[in-house]
């Protein structure tokens, strides 16, 4: 059967809804005890029933999990089902491969990570729990812990929260250009912001017009209620795993923001040797496309609006406002991220319809101190960073494209040694590479020299997120 409409009741509703209401999110990351898997798959049959769906009215409380590939293999799933999901879930986030596709070195090196690394222990699963405070989220992991305790083992825990101000550590406002979902309901937000659904779920066309590459239960000789399953769309005789479900995409992104500022206080020198908080903040906004408040450059190229209009977010172009960029650098954070329509050297209409293939649904929470830098306050208490999360069905088209090939790589539109100022510098000890931060003026580029890397990642994993009936499938190999 092809599908037209979403099954939001199927559909786990975080991909759907931020949460944002929720003001504690924890993240367990369990590993399947190896002498207790029935009872590990016993607590996924009795858990299905609560997961919070796109349809389920939320209240107090939301739940929802996914897998690793590992965790699939733990509960019984069969090497042949296995090779049926994407290479890049299968393999996860830490291989050679990876690493070099990520930039993950240095101070990133997986072998360093809190968790998720090679000197880690094993995650299956990760379980996230949101609640309206901590004590509400809290009191429902201890019910939960009740049930899983036999069969998982919490390996971390990651506590986050929403941003403060819907602002990151940095000090900018975040999460604002979120594509939007066709059939989810949501309200529409133009043409390059609604996306269709097999960019995200799958089992639905995406924007290539096609279904994504969908897992398939090829071996039917694992044991289970195949009844909770869908026939393969195709026609083929198997039944349809990934339906409904998604990948997702999480690492802990650390940030070091008392060095940020100090950074582009330093830069901000003028011949005196006198800093200036202002230019530090103004070379900061051309680093991320955005002004502090969310104003995008390209509407206000001189200086922070007070107050910002929501309305403004999101309402520019490149093509006509800023074709040389001259207000908003090609090189900035949010250029590369959504080049809209002016990707590459493509016409406006081939951009839009190019940049739509890329998007991402994010999904972050801060963690640490509720801490909002600037160029006059940025020393934090204590670490703080985000918990960077993305929904994609294709994570090398979506999440890894994005990451090597516009946030990596220094190469990018008319740069040559340009890398993404905010998360793709690479950590350069020796010193051979030179990055720097083009600013395109009238007469001659302004360049920032010598960047720096502010983000370190401290541990990451590829998930499989399943629809309500697969869990229920899963608990019952």
């Amino acid at each position: 059967m092809i599908m037209s409409t979403l099954e939001l009741s199927e559909i786990q509703a975080y991909l759907l809804h931020d949460y944002k209401e929720m003001g504690c999110s924890k993240y367990y990351l369990m590993q399947v005890n190896d002498n207790n898997k029935v009872a590990a798959k016993k607590f996924i049959a009795d858990v299905a029933n609560s997961i919070t769906h796109a349809n389920a009215e939320v209240k107090d409380t939301c739940l929802n999990l996914g897998f690793t590939s590992n965790g699939l293999k733990q509960l019984g799933y069969s090497e042949a089902n296995m090779h049926t999901f994407s290479r890049e879930f299968r393999e996860g986030m830490v291989s050679p491969h990876r690493q070099r596709l990520l930039g993950d070195y240095y101070n990133s090196d997986p072998i360093k990570w809190q968790w998720g690394g090679p000197s880690n222990k094993r995650v299956d699963l990760i379980l996230m729990i949101f609640g309206k405070n901590e004590t509400t989220a809290d009191n429902y992991f201890q019910e939960l812990k009740q049930k899983f305790e036999p069969g998982f083992s919490v390996v971390h825990i990651l506590d986050g929260k929403p941003l403060p101000n819907e602002r990151e550590h940095f000090g900018f406002r975040d999460g604002i250009s979120q594509p939007v979902i066709k059939g989810s309901g949501e309200p529409s937000k133009g043409f390059n912001n609604d996306i269709n659904p097999g960019e995200f779920v799958l089992g639905y066309k995406n924007e290539y017009d096609v279904f994504p590459d969908s897992p398939l239960l090829v071996d039917d000789k694992v044991p289970g209620n195949k009844n909770l399953l869908a026939d393969d769309p195709s026609g083929s005789s198997f039944k349809d795993i990934g339906r409904n479900g998604t990948y997702f995409v999480l690492r802990q992104l650390e940030q070091n923001v008392d060095g940020f500022w100090k950074f582009l206080k330093e830069k901000s020198k003028d011949e005196h040797g006198k800093t200036s908080n202002d230019e530090a903040t103004k070379i900061a906004a051309k680093m991320m496309g955005r002004w502090p408040s969310g104003s995008p450059l390209v509407n206000h190229p001189d200086k922070d609006p007070f107050p910002a209009m929501d309305s403004d977010f999101n309402d520019f172009s490149y093509i006509k406002e800023d074709k040389d960029g001259l207000k908003c650098p090609f090189g900035s954070h949010i250029r590369r991220m959504n080049p809209r329509d002016h990707f590459e050297e493509s016409t406006p209409g081939v951009s839009l319809t190019l940049t739509r293939r890329h998007r991402i649904m994010r999904r972050v929470r801060s963690y640490g101190e509720d801490f909002i830098g600037s160029a006059e306050n940025h020393t934090p208490n204590g670490k703080v960073g985000l918990l960077f999360g993305c929904f994609n069905a294709n994570i090398s088209k979506q999440f890894e494209f994005i990451q090597y090939t516009w946030a990596n790589s220094p190469k990018f539109k008319r740069l040559y040694s340009d890398p993404d100022p905010i998360i793709g510098v690479r950590e350069d000890p020796e010193k051979k590479r030179g990055q720097i931060f083009t600013i395109p003026q009238e007469t001659t580029n302004r360049v920032i020299t010598d960047l720096q890397r502010f983000v370190t990642v401290r541990g990451g994993a590829y998930f499989f997120f399943p629809s309500v009936s697969v869990i229920k499938f899963l608990g019952t190999i």
